[in-house]
C-alpha cells in the first residue's frame, strides 16, 4: 500500500526499546515523524538518526515526537540507542507489519535479506493525517531533511 499525503495514518502498535508499547492513535494531538531505517549500527543509519538526535530542539519546538522505526529488535535497538545517545524514541517492527502498511518495505535487500524497511519519512499530524511521505529506493541517501522540517514549521504555524 502507498501511503498519500492527505490521507489517515495507518494505526499501529510497536514497542520501544524499554518494552512499552506505542499506539499511533494514542498520539493525536501531536505531530508525528516516523523515520524508518534499515539496520541500526550501519553508517548510513547511525548518520541519520544522530543528525535527528543533534536537531532534537527543532523537533520539540515543533510539537513533534520522533520515532526511529526499524525491524531490528527492542534488545539490539536499545543497544543502539544508548551507544548513539539518542534522545527520542526507537521503535521495533520486528514483524514487519507496520513497514508493510507504509508501504517501506524491500522484498528483498542486500546479501538477499527479507523484509528489510526502506528508509522513509512520514510527518502525521495531530488529527491523524499524513502530511509528508517519503520512501527512498536508496538506503545510502537520507531523507530530505530540509522539506521536513519545512512541512513541521507550516503545520506549527497551523496551530
Amino acid at each position: 500500500m502507498k501511503i498519500e499525503i492527505g490521507q489517515r495514518a495507518p494505526d499501529f502498535l510497536m514497542f520501544d526499546t524499554e518494552k512499552a508499547p506505542v499506539r499511533l492513535s494514542e498520539l493525536k494531538g501531536e505531530n508525528v515523524l516516523l523515520l524508518f531505517f534499515p539496520f541500526a549500527f550501519t553508517s548510513t543509519c547511525t548518520a541519520e538518526l544522530c543528525a535527528t538526535r543533534d536537531d532534537i530542539a527543532f523537533y520539540q519546538n515543533a510539537n513533534a515526537k520522533v520515532y526511529g522505526i526499524s525491524v531490528d529488535a527492542p534488545y539490539s535497538l536499545g543497544v543502539f540507542k544508548k551507544e548513539q545517545n539518542l534522545n527520542f524514541q526507537l521503535l521495533s517492527d520486528f514483524n514487519k507489519t507496520v513497514s508493510e502498511s507504509y508501504g517501506c518495505i524491500h522484498d528483498r535487500w542486500g546479501m538477499e535479506l527479507k523484509g528489510v524497511s526502506k528508509r522513509s519519512a512520514f510527518i502525521i499530524d495531530k488529527n491523524g493525517i499524513v502530511q509528508y511521505a517519503e520512501i527512498l529506493e536508496n538506503a545510502s541517501e537520507q531523507p530530505n531533511f530540509d522539506a521536513i522540517k519545512q512541512t513541521l514549521a507550516g503545520l506549527t504555524q497551523i496551530n
